[in-house]
């Protein structure tokens, strides 16, 4: 593997983070602290404890989980789609460099912003409530792997768009949809038999139910299935990039 080239991308794209440090890290972690003086100050202080736990503090995966999911998105979707726009996915795409590597700079980049901004939103969570995690090496796992597999997500959207709007279009009005339906705010066992079917078919609600079990020892959904569905949604992403640059879908022309 050529190191050097990785390293050279890997660097470039995590210099635009400290170059918009305003808008990558800043403003997600005040937005997520608003959720919390909301939801957990204003809100939570009427509802009962969920599980046994306070419902400030239910929250905390849920809020992680959606920041994660989207930023992961937005910082892969944008680092492949901009040389696209302006032309250099050509030179990428014409150097010494394999595709394996090219994935591996631009998800792997992608990946350690969102990771950094997630513990930060956890650091910043414990001065709002108080926060136990009961597996912490079970929650770093879930943290990095969902990070890695929404950013090869993000990669995908990001090969598939041909104009800025496309970039908001599937975070918008399917994947925050779904983080808020997938038990984010809630725990699903609240909702009618019928509705606790569906929500199943959220792939979100497997996500949000492995953090929330690293963090708490309960979930709505069992560890190994959850873990189960994220290694498949990994899978399946790695599947579609691979089919991307071999057939150079949206690269080559």
């Amino acid at each position: 593997m050529n190191l050097q080239a990785v390293r050279s991308i890997y660097v470039f794209e995590m210099s635009r983070t400290f170059r918009t440090l305003l808008q990558s890290i800043v403003s997600p972690v005040i937005s997520t602290s608003l959720y919390f003086v909301v939801f957990g100050a204003a809100i939570g202080s009427n509802i009962q404890a969920i599980d046994g736990i306070a419902y400030g503090a239910f929250i905390v995966p849920g809020l992680i989980m959606l920041t994660l999911l989207t930023q992961s998105i937005a910082n892969a979707s944008f680092g492949i789609y901009f040389p696209k726009f302006t032309g250099t996915i050509y030179e990428i795409l014409s150097a010494p460099v394999s595709h394996l590597e090219i994935v591996s700079a631009y998800v792997g980049a992608a990946a350690t912003k969102s990771t950094m901004l997630g513990l930060i939103i956890l650091a910043t969570a414990a001065l709002f409530v108080p926060i136990h995690i009961e597996h912490p090496l079970w929650m770093v796992l879930f943290l990095v792997l969902t990070a890695v597999t929404f950013s090869l997500f993000g990669f995908i959207i990001g090969i598939w768009a041909d104009g800025f709007e496309k970039l908001q279009l599937v975070p918008l009005l399917i994947v925050t949809p779904l983080t808020f339906l997938g038990g984010s705010f809630y725990s699903i066992d609240m909702l009618p038999p019928f509705w606790q079917t569906v929500t199943l078919f959220n792939p979100v609600v497997y996500l949000v139910s492995g953090f929330r079990w690293a963090f708490f020892g309960s979930s709505d959904v069992g560890i190994g299935v959850s873990l189960g569905m994220t290694l498949f949604f990994l899978a399946l992403c790695l599947g579609i990039v691979t089919w991307m640059f071999r057939t150079g879908y949206r690269l080559k022309n």
